[in-house]
């Protein structure tokens, strides 16, 4: 039956993938810390292995596809993950009106194109040389193969494989930034990953994959280590002077690896440190108001992964909030959710009227469940969505449309400052939508900028070079300023952007790197440099960030 095929080999391709993960994640050319594809399309599948695992093994293709469809959706992150989860509903729904019990080569080569037709019409302006392109490619060589005389499932099945990769290798043809940065792209390799794995499993041969990669020169990416970064409840949260429980899994790179010199740093970053394990592989723990230093005083000293950040603070917050909702709240005509990375963010947010902060940012992309849960919490008739961040906007609008306990709107914030605009413009007199056109008119004058420091070398938007550990001054998307100080960068970008079109107000967060006192002289160094600039500042305590500004 294909239920039972797919249900067999879906968890051993989501297998193969998770291995791939972060050889997939190097191939990311953007040398800002981002949401990392590999990871992101992995917890996807994740999350369908489970719903798929807990049908009941009399289970129809029909329920199967219900499955992975709901599965997919609810799990995914980031673009990559919420555009595998389309190409796997289109191609899972491709299969349910097959009606002998096994599939042929033309139902795969029609279920292959309904995952195109899926797929394409989730994605506003698709972009060559990605999933997308190998997708279709591997769809048109279905076509292809099905009208074979003669041709079997694991014939064409082989054939889909060597198609996927040879798609692979042709996007840096198609996509110039793959080419500069020698790389193929990253969510292109990893659905040639899954589908490798699924077929692999199919005839028998394991979830070893293959050597087809071998030619893609994708070992020109260079090493860094991903960073899982997700917020969750902690119940026995009882007070501290630390922030953030921070736990992690971690394989050091020497043998002669340091235990107590690690324990002692450790404690002298927070209290409750744990070092379980033995070298090469360890559970770290501490609680700390600084975990990105943390994670970074073991990065120089082997690989960090499985990263769990859980905000005891905000946790006990939400917890009274929550106990205080469900006792005095009323239902109410309109509701907000927003997405922030940091604590001041959040609260800034709250005090301009949002109900629901999801925690998440360009780091760590929060799942369509995430953002579905945070507006049905709203308890709202109707919910405006603010996602903040332009790798979260699919996510958003995907947990807009399953909604179905009210109607949901997305504006497409940008970044955190932006949703302070649309929040301050909101009229609460009207409806959804009318506040959607209205925030969203808001947001067009107000221009962001970022700061932050290179994990990878790379090139600027005119082509100077970027080393590892250059701080970059970003301004819509792209790289314009490389330096080697934070207030230099920071200065530099602003005047940049002074001179493209004056604006009379900035409002700068200062992120969790940067200490009151630096962020006190950049102020000062801002109000010299533009004397007829108004500031507000603020502490977003945003990660990896250090300045994030808008300019109005």
């Amino acid at each position: 039956m294909i239920s039972t095929v797919i249900r067999t080999c879906f968890p051993a391709a989501a297998r193969a993938l998770h291995e791939k993960a972060d050889e997939i994640n190097k191939l990311n050319v953007f040398p800002v810390p981002d949401g990392d594809t590999g990871t992101n399309m992995s917890l996807t599948l994740k999350t369908v292995v489970h719903e798929v695992e807990s049908l009941p093994d009399s289970a129809s293709m029909k329920e199967v596809a219900q499955a992975i469809t709901h599965g997919s959706l609810m799990g995914a992150r980031g673009n990559s993950g919420v555009i595998t989860s389309q190409i796997l509903r289109g191609i899972a729904e491709g299969f349910v009106p097959v009606k002998t019990p096994d599939a042929t080569p033309a139902d795969i080569a029609s279920a292959l194109r309904n995952g195109v037709s899926v797929a394409f019409k989730a994605v506003r302006k698709p972009v060559e040389g990605t999933i997308l392109t190998v997708l279709r490619d591997v769809s048109t060589r279905a076509d292809h193969l099905a009208k074979t005389r003669d041709m079997t499932v694991e014939t064409m099945l082989d054939a889909i494989v060597v198609e996927a990769y040879e798609s692979v290798a042709r996007t840096p043809d198609l996509l110039p930034v793959l080419k500069e940065n020698g790389v193929v792209d990253s969510g292109a390799f990893g659905l040639a990953t899954f589908i490798e794995g699924f077929v692999n499993a199919y005839n028998g041969r394991g979830e070893e994959l293959t050597d087809f990669q071998t030619t893609l020169g994708s070992g020109d990416a260079k090493e860094h280590v991903a960073q899982v970064v997700d917020i969750e409840i902690n119940d026995d949260w009882e007070g501290s002077e630390f922030r953030y429980c921070t736990e992690f899994l971690f394989h050091a790179d020497s043998p002669h690896f340091d235990e107590d010199a690690c324990l002692r740093y450790f404690a002298s970053m927070g209290d409750c440190e744990l070092l379980v394990g033995s070298n090469p592989d360890y559970k770290c723990h501490v609680h700390t108001n600084r975990p990105d230093r943390v994670i970074r005083h073991m990065l120089h000293r082997g690989q960090v992964f499985n990263v769990f950040v859980h905000n005891m603070d905000l946790e006990a917050q939400e917890r009274t909030e929550s106990i205080r909702s469900d006792k005095d709240a009323a239902h109410k005509p309109l509701g907000f959710v927003a997405v922030a990375a940091g604590a001041g963010e959040a609260d800034i947010l709250s005090s301009l009227g949002v109900d629901v902060v999801v925690q998440g940012g360009q780091t760590m992309n929060p799942s369509t469940a995430d953002i579905l849960q945070a507006i049905e919490q709203c308890n709202a008739d109707e919910v405006i969505v603010l996602p903040d961040n332009g790798n979260i906007r699919m996510a958003a609008e995907a947990a807009a449309s399953a909604c179905s306990t009210c109607k949901a709107y997305v504006v497409a914030t940008r970044s955190v400052p932006q949703a302070f605009a649309a929040m301050i413009a909101v009229d609460l007199q009207a409806g959804a939508e009318a506040n959607a056109e209205i925030m969203a008119e808001a947001i067009e004058d107000v221009r962001d900028g970022e700061v932050t420091t290179a994990v990878r070398d790379s090139a600027a938007a005119d082509g100077s070079p970027i080393h590892a550990g250059d701080v970059m001054g970003i301004q819509g998307g792209e790289i314009s300023i490389v330096g080697k100080d934070v207030t230099e960068v920071t200065l530099k970008l602003i005047a940049c952007m002074q001179e493209e079109e004056e604006g009379d107000t900035l409002t700068i967060l200062a992120g969790s790197d940067l200490s009151d006192d630096a962020f006190e002289e950049l102020q000062a160094a801002i109000e010299e440099a533009q004397p007829d600039l108004e500031i507000d500042a603020h502490r977003g305590e945003q990660p990896l960030y250090p300045v994030v500004f808008s300019l109005e």
